[in-house]
């Protein structure tokens, strides 16, 4: 991962939209290269209007450290580069 910067954004497309409760969703994603595919629990129903097929992207970071088996945030952005959720990985 050393050649993958922050700032990087690969492109997913939602594959799965679940509504948890009323102020959240569950969004999985899917990287278009990859096939890798990443859930996201904690997205603002508020507001959210993006439907399965719908283009994402994503960002990588490392951790500095590895909590158990995790050692990656992923951070899930909108086309403007708004941030939506992020999770560890």
């Amino acid at each position: 991962m050393s050649n993958i910067e922050e700032t990087d954004r690969f492109e997913c497309k939602i594959v799965n939209i679940i509504d948890n409760l009323k102020q959240w969703k569950g969004v999985v994603v899917e990287d278009i290269d990859s096939g890798g595919r990443v859930y996201f629990a904690r997205v603002k129903a508020e507001g959210f209007t993006k439907e399965i097929g719908d283009s994402l992207f994503l960002s990588v970071k490392e951790l500095p450290y590895d909590i158990e088996e995790m050692s990656i945030e992923v951070h899930l952005y909108d086309e403007n580069d708004t941030e939506i959720d992020w999770t560890i990985l």
